[in-house]
């Protein structure tokens, strides 16, 4: 059935998009201010994120005292605000114009790659600057990409019509038949494997210390295609206003076999690139949600 935007309900998503699009326009140092305003905002009203982030935060870095704990906090949440325009930014503009902004390092391991005519699978992290990381991507390279569909219709339209230009193809978190299909025809698929999917989707495995579902798709995708799984960091510079992304090597020997050490490598990678920033990451979703059979939760 068609949708009917135009009806009231789908108002606010309209208004959210217009704010979007001026976002993108915005000089640069307003959208770091502006950008500030919301996560500081975000931090005070936003309860239920707060403690969701001060929980996970809790949980990953007990070296750290109250004091620094609570400044990583809203370290955290001012970055995510940041990340909403720089989202707006890769989404509504091109990328071209911020190509000054890049340095991209170890571009070789994904040339080589690429001049033999292998697929790869893309290992990704969920950072705050995740969307204007994959604009400034696609000025180097090519990939196509696994997402979750957004539950709202029209922004679920609107975001695969601002991911189009420097994404291939957008498969659904759950095609494994075209995301196996796109590599083995020499494509790149991205694909960030460091959320909870639930209990039948992962195994449990060390993630900062933390037992942490973690999904098994990485590895089967990996056992399926053949294809080599290419770590894909990218992170906002303490200047603010310059971004660095980074190939590391690909993974030697992986898939293993063994399910719970293919996960505990794979975290293992995706946590060394957080720590590098971790105001950087997204905190505020429930990353320990499911628990192993009788432990309590931690939310």
């Amino acid at each position: 059935m068609r949708q009917n935007f135009a009806h009231p309900r789908y108002w606010h998503v309209w208004l959210a998009i217009g704010a979007m699009y001026l976002a993108a326009w915005l000089p640069w140092r307003l959208k770091l201010w502006i950008g500030k305003l919301i996560g500081l905002a975000a931090l005070r009203l936003a309860g239920r994120r707060r403690h969701i982030t001060e929980t996970n935060l809790r949980l990953c870095f007990p070296e750290l005292d109250d004091d620094q704990q609570r400044r990583l906090v809203r370290k955290t949440f001012i970055a995510n605000g940041i990340g909403l325009m720089e989202t707006a930014t890769g989404w509504c503009r091109d990328p071209e114009h911020l190509r000054h902004r890049v340095v991209f390092k170890g571009q070789e391991h994904r040339a080589r790659l690429q001049a033999a005519g292998k697929g790869a699978l893309i290992l990704g992290v969920h950072f705050s600057t995740l969307d204007l990381g994959a604009a400034l991507h696609s000025l180097y390279f090519r990939a196509d990409a696994v997402q979750r569909p957004h539950d709202n219709p029209l922004f679920a339209r609107f975001m695969g019509h601002a991911r189009a230009p420097y994404f291939d193809a957008v498969l659904d978190r759950y095609d494994l038949r075209g995301v196996v299909r796109r590599i083995k025809a020499g494509h790149a698929v991205w694909y960030s494997p460091d959320q909870d999917f639930g209990r039948d989707a992962s195994v449990f495995a060390p993630f900062f210390g933390i037992q942490a579902a973690t999904v098994k798709m990485t590895a089967r995708i990996a056992r399926m295609t053949g294809a080599a799984v290419i770590p894909l960091v990218f992170h906002r510079n303490l200047d603010g206003r310059t971004y660095t992304l980074e190939y590391l090597p690909p993974l030697a020997d992986f898939p293993s076999g063994d399910e719970v050490a293919d996960a505990t490598r794979i975290n293992a990678v995706i946590e060394a690139a957080i720590r590098k920033h971790p105001e950087q990451y997204l905190w505020l979703h429930r990353r320990f949600k499911t628990r192993p059979e009788g432990e309590p939760g931690f939310y």
